[in-house]
């Protein structure tokens, strides 16, 4: 839902905003982290720093303290003095506990002679110390524990023999508003700083990104020219390889539909010519025949006959244009089932022998292992009967054409070789163009069209397969169709 309401907005859907939207989070998210952690490591570091010079202030007033038996009588002077002056100078407040929890001493007067009941305190007079930052409300609490080292009774007065007792603790609160302050100025500086540098890479993101686009803007451009019909040139943008890329896509695309296009004018002529022929013909028979008033009934029974010939040649024609305009359609129409190929190219075989037989020509068929495929039985027909044809129609006098099957795990092949008159190497690459023939005089006299192997291409195209010709004039073509096994639609 959120993503297609992110579609609509046309900004977001602009390569050049995403662009700038990338590097200006790639710029920022550093930035953010880097002030939030200097910070945070300033602060934890002012906290730590503050905690030892308490510590150790606390550790030489608590020897005082059992110097002088303060835990007994709290009269000292000095200690009273030392007290309050740690409590100003950290501006806080000072406790001391003895090992009862009785409060002896209190720098603000209010809990002495008090018991404190206090896991901070009782842990303390355990022998662990402890220390704690409230941040929320600015201070640190810690406790130190006040020890007196005495000797054992019965032992010697060496390190052995002694041994350190809890006799109270202190407890200390801190202020850290310092710390705080310092944090505030440190943050409004590191804001301006962060301010600053948001602007810098806004800026950079801004011209990072149009600099980026401006490669596309000129294809685009480029491209713009080709649609309104100002240039026909090929696009070269060589800023970036991506371009070029495109460039040489778009390029390629525009040579096909030059060549589609000069295809469609040469078709549309062919057509004209081929259908204007016969046409042509039978107006001239026609003609002849009405300009003879007496001709005899043998000369019109001869007319009359090459009309019909000439309108079997139209009715072919059409048949076959119609056919190609069949095989453009998409591949939807193919009618797929499993067919046995090897029984199919024999039936094939057994047609066209006897029109072979007519032209003295000898027809093989090889086998090198049972194929079955997925494909249109029909339309594979059409493809095999019409490279057979051919194979037999443009063949020298007692000559052969020799049909070869077989497969691997994933394609069968069909390899049609002939004996025959050979196409010439400049003209392989027309031979499946719609009314192309090589020898136009030839191929009106076996009845050739020119679209025969435009239709089988088509067809083969359908299965996803493949056409390839090889051939020697003087000696003879091969024809090899390389088809999937399994037909699998796009």
């Amino acid at each position: 839902m959120l993503k297609d309401k992110l579609r609509n907005i046309k900004i977001l859907r602009s390569l050049k905003s995403r662009i700038f939207l990338i590097l200006l989070i790639v710029g920022l998210l550093p930035c953010i982290s880097m002030r939030y952690a200097i910070l945070q490591n300033y602060e934890q570091r002012a906290v730590n720093v503050k905690i030892s010079d308490i510590s150790t202030q606390l550790r030489i007033l608590a020897n005082h303290l059992i110097t002088y038996h303060y835990l007994q009588d709290t009269s000292s002077e000095v200690i009273n003095a030392e007290l309050d002056q740690l409590s100003g100078l950290y501006d806080g407040r000072v406790l001391v506990i003895n090992n009862d929890l009785r409060v002896v001493k209190d720098t603000y007067g209010i809990s002495e002679n008090k018991t404190i009941i206090s896991e901070e305190v009782v842990r303390c007079i355990k022998g662990e110390n402890t220390s704690r930052y409230d941040k929320n409300n600015g201070y640190v609490e810690m406790t130190i524990p006040i020890t007196e080292t005495v000797t054992l009774e019965g032992g010697k007065a060496d390190t052995e023999a002694k041994k350190e007792i809890v006799r109270g603790v202190m407890l200390v609160s801190a202020s850290t508003d310092t710390i705080g302050a310092t944090l505030e100025i440190l943050s409004r500086k590191a804001l301006l700083v962060e301010v600053i540098v948001i602007l810098v890479i806004i800026m950079i993101s801004i011209l990072a990104a149009k600099g980026l686009f401006k490669p596309f803007e000129k294809i685009t451009e480029a491209l713009n020219q080709v649609q309104e019909g100002y240039t026909d040139d090929p696009i070269s943008v060589t800023d970036c390889l991506e371009t070029e890329h495109i460039g040489e896509a778009f390029n390629q695309v525009l040579g096909r539909m030059k060549m589609l296009d000069t295809s469609r004018q040469e078709f549309v002529s062919n057509v004209s010519h081929e259908l204007r022929t016969p046409i042509t013909s039978m107006k001239v028979l026609a003609d002849s025949l009405i300009s003879q008033k007496d001709a005899p009934i043998e000369l019109y029974q001869e007319f009359m006959t090459d009309i019909a010939a000439e309108i079997d040649r139209e009715d072919k024609i059409i048949t076959e244009l119609l056919s190609l305009v069949k095989m453009d359609r998409t591949a939807a129409d193919l009618n797929i089932s499993e067919v046995d190929i090897d029984a199919l190219v024999e039936l094939i075989m057994r047609r066209l022998r006897p029109i072979a037989q007519k032209r003295d020509v000898e027809v093989v068929y090889e086998s090198v292992r049972p194929v079955t495929a997925a494909v249109d039985e029909v339309k594979l027909t059409l493809v095999i009967s019409n490279l057979v044809e051919n194979a037999v129609k443009y063949n020298k006098e007692h000559g052969w054409v020799r049909v070869r099957l077989d497969a691997d795990h994933q394609y069968f092949t069909v390899e049609v070789a002939d004996s025959g008159v050979g196409i010439p190497r400049d003209s392989l690459e027309h031979i499946y163009e719609r009314f192309y023939r090589v020898d136009k005089s030839r191929s009106r006299e076996i009845g050739g069209t020119g679209l025969g192997l435009a239709i089988t291409r088509s067809a083969i195209l359908m299965h996803r397969g493949t056409i390839k010709a090889e051939s020697i004039e003087g000696e003879g073509t091969t024809f090899t169709i390389r088809i999937p096994l399994k037909y699998i639609p796009v």
